[in-house]
């Protein structure tokens, strides 16, 4: 019996503020509709995105509409709440929870904070609630510094979580600098912050070392804190050479500890337009759409076995938005 998958990042949202869009062409994006029912997908996390650029918080916006009109029928996606959490996996149909990849999308550099917040109460107000925030994205901006950068945490950045404080919405490590992710993690400390926190679409950095994959003292944090780390199937971060290193950081993870925190965040996004073309092709053929995922779970668990591999599938995601939830 297939194991129904919770993802906890894609980029669609982001993909149909393109024109001539739809979520049906899987010609152009790995989490079409298509291929996440192929894939058993039913709950697919969807990230409003934008860069650090003027009005860049217009184009957040943007994408929490996109996400409010997907709420119909005949899409066969819905919008995913706390009334699911029991039936999720034997509706026909997708649900859907939006998140923020970077506070850029909310509040760009020359917009006070306070119409940022308000942009993301009506970001909240379309989506109906949020997973997770991620504060940056690879660039430096007014929260602190992303993935390719060396800032930490920057004044925006605490009154963002103060603002986040209580409110069931988690903190997302995966954009983070690392002097980022040591800031918000002392901040909350010291402060006592009541915030969850999570990585949703990060590998291990000692099994390949990129920036954009989590140093283990902050995995291990994160999984101290009954968090949740995606595993990201972008070839970049999993090993350029090696499709198999994917169950090495599922290795690497459950040697940290994380059993209960190893989930899915496979990151996929439109990439025909991107600049850099040394990373083409994004994905291996194993893991290029969402409806891999059930050769993906045969794999875990014939080297992990089934109950790991139903963890990883959808337990560790509901176990976590249950406790956020309740």
């Amino acid at each position: 019996m297939n194991q129904p998958i919770i993802d906890l990042h894609c980029d669609l949202l982001s993909y149909l503020t393109r024109p001539n869009s739809s979520i049906y062409n899987t010609e152009e994006v790995g989490c079409a509709v298509p291929y996440l029912k192929e894939g058993y997908i039913k709950l697919q996390i969807m990230a409003i995105f934008a860069p650090v650029e003027n009005k860049n918080h217009e184009f957040g916006l943007k994408q929490s509409e996109i996400f409010k009109n997907l709420n119909k029928d005949e899409n066969e996606l819905y919008r995913f709440e706390k009334e699911h959490l029991a039936t999720f996996a034997t509706n026909d149909n997708i649900g859907m929870l939006a998140s923020v990849e970077s506070g850029s999308a909310f509040c760009d550099e020359t917009i006070s904070l306070k119409e940022g917040f308000e942009n993301l109460e009506k970001i909240i107000e379309n989506a109906g609630s949020i997973l997770y925030i991620g504060f940056t994205h690879h660039a430096e901006n007014r929260f602190g510094g992303g993935n390719s950068s060396t800032a930490g945490l920057k004044n925006d950045g605490k009154a963002l979580i103060d603002y986040m404080h209580t409110r069931n919405i988690a903190i997302d490590f995966s954009h983070t600098s690392d002097a980022l992710a040591y800031d918000i993690l002392n901040y909350i400390s010291k402060e006592n912050i009541n915030v969850p926190i999570m990585a949703s679409h990060s590998n291990y950095r000692p099994v390949y070392n990129h920036k954009r994959n989590l140093p283990d003292d902050v995995a291990k944090e994160i999984i101290h804190q009954k968090g949740l780390i995606g595993l990201n199937f972008v070839r970049a971060f999993v090993n350029p050479e090696n499709a198999s290193a994917l169950e090495e950081h599922v290795a690497h993870g459950i040697s940290l500890g994380g059993e209960n925190a190893i989930c899915y965040g496979a990151d996929y996004f439109y990439t025909k337009d991107h600049p850099d073309k040394s990373r083409i092709p994004f994905y291996f053929k194993e893991h290029d759409n969402a409806g891999c995922y059930l050769e993906i779970n045969k794999g875990l668990e014939n080297q992990f076995g089934a109950e790991q591999k139903n963890k990883i599938s959808h337990q560790n995601a509901l176990g976590f938005i249950e406790r956020i939830w309740k």
